[in-house]
């Protein structure tokens, strides 16, 4: 299963921007101005249309591009908002929990008739699910209904773009299809415009980076840009009725973000600030051979 592994690739260099956004970012973001900064340089994928074969889309084809787009950048909006009012520990293993939920549930909707899953790809599933949520796990406060509904529309709406990119690739080359996509998240992206704070934001004249952080951010945006482009690759080739996997997978990011802290946070304590107590060791590792368990059934199935 190829799309496995390149789903695997795009989490282990998720697991680093993550450790580059640690560095950069102080503070929880500002949803609103970070979901813009974030989706819409996406517009840029416009120069590749003369090198990559660009087909031009149906008008359906389009609408299914900004409905795609949209629900990506208005997740990312959920999340950044959840993650400004309540513990990343609450709204984490939420969202990982829910995600693949959401994805299975939709894809059985839209595509019932492509749908056929064994007992034993059922079951890769569900330990991929249970060790995404346990690794990301952590003790705090009870999560509250607020909070829950934050990182359930995060989690439905990233659900919804993974599912209308699958129904784009199905019918147009890869590459349309992430150009169309992103210019949906582009024009979606401009409706936080009418914000005078993210105006602010956006047309400040004083740099945010000074020059040796700013590398640091352009070299975190690149590997982020390359993740993005494996995992969509992943969504593209995956059969349909194992789009959900792409989701459960998630928990190999933690996975690698685990032991990089752990591999950095003695000269890099500043980037890696992983908790090393033995309660913590013992449910890293727990979750760990969950998810073991779970990529190796599901390789059993090749």
């Amino acid at each position: 299963m190829s799309w496995v592994f390149i789903a695997i690739l795009s989490y282990l260099l998720l697991a680093f921007t993550a450790l580059g956004d640690d560095y950069l970012l102080s503070g929880p973001p500002e949803p609103k101005s970070y979901t813009f900064f974030v989706n819409a340089p996406g517009i840029l994928l416009l120069f590749l249309i003369p090198f990559v074969g660009f087909i031009i889309p149906t008008p359906h084809q389009m609408l299914l591009a900004i409905l795609a787009g949209g629900a990506g950048v208005l997740a990312c909006f959920f999340l950044y908002s959840a993650l400004e009012q309540f513990e990343a520990s609450r709204v984490i293993p939420a969202i990982g929990a829910a995600l693949p939920l959401f994805t299975m549930v939709l894809v059985y909707i839209l595509f019932k008739e492509s749908v056929s899953l064994s007992n034993k790809e059922l079951a890769s599933f569900f330990l991929l699910v249970l060790g995404s949520v346990l690794i990301s796990l952590k003790r705090g406060k009870a999560i509250s209904f607020k909070s829950f509904a934050f990182s359930a529309a995060a989690a439905f709406l990233f659900s919804l773009s993974f599912v209308l990119m699958k129904n784009l690739y199905l019918v147009l080359p890869f590459w349309t299809t992430l150009i169309i996509s992103r210019a949906g998240a582009f024009l979606v992206s401009l409706l936080f415009l009418f914000s005078p704070a993210v105006r602010a934001d956006v047309f400040q004249k004083k740099p945010t980076f000074k020059k040796k952080t700013g590398l640091i951010f352009i070299a975190n945006q690149g590997v982020g840009t390359m993740a993005s482009l494996l995992q969509n690759f992943a969504v593209a080739i995956a059969p349909i009725s194992h789009l959900a996997f792409i989701n459960a997978l998630e928990g190999t990011r933690y996975v690698f973000l685990f032991c990089l802290s752990i591999l950095l946070s003695v000269k890099f304590p500043k980037i890696a600030e992983e908790k090393l107590s033995k309660e913590n060791l013992i449910q890293k590792t727990i979750a760990i051979l969950i998810i073991i368990s779970g990529l190796a059934l599901l390789a059993s199935l090749t």
